[in-house]
């Protein structure tokens, strides 16, 4: 005989590992004030267990609020690499750079026009193509052509 909400296959068995639902602090915090309103008065729970539910409680909102702060963190820190591109490919601009050009890739030699972030990456405008910051070998003049044979 089976009794209903006892087996893991059962609609009234819930696990939240298997049903993917986190309780939050809101849930957390819903749960100890229904089993302090709840309790048997003739049996009382014990300060500590309060105590102790209180402290995990505290330390659950203490990882959410560091998590907050670490993807805050994540976010800055790639707008930061973002700016750091720009500001560092923008000194080029007017400059002779010798690059790897990324459809050929032949060693190439231009000079920088304008500066712009494409998909997360600086992007330097060399003659009319797109060259990442990444295949710039040499900033400076470009040597002169071989001599031709006559």
């Amino acid at each position: 005989m089976q009794i209903p909400g006892i087996s893991a296959n059962d609609p009234l068995s819930t696990d939240t590992a298997a049903t993917g639902n986190d309780l939050g602090k809101d849930a957390f915090m819903k749960l100890l004030v229904n089993q302090l309103k709840n309790q048997d008065p003739l049996d009382p729970n014990k300060a500590q267990d309060s105590v102790a539910q209180l402290a995990q409680f505290s330390s659950l909102e203490q990882m959410q609020q560091l998590n907050d702060n670490i993807v805050g963190l994540a976010v800055l820190q790639q707008s930061n690499a973002l700016l750091s591109q720009l500001t560092s490919s923008s000194a080029l601009i007017g400059k002779n750079v010798e690059y790897v050009d990324p459809t050929d890739q032949s060693h190439q030699w231009g000079s920088v026009d304008s500066v712009r972030i494409e998909d997360g990456i600086a992007t330097l405008q060399i003659g009319g193509k797109s060259v990442p910051l990444a295949n710039v070998l040499t900033i400076g003049t470009p040597p002169p052509p071989p001599p031709a044979n006559q």
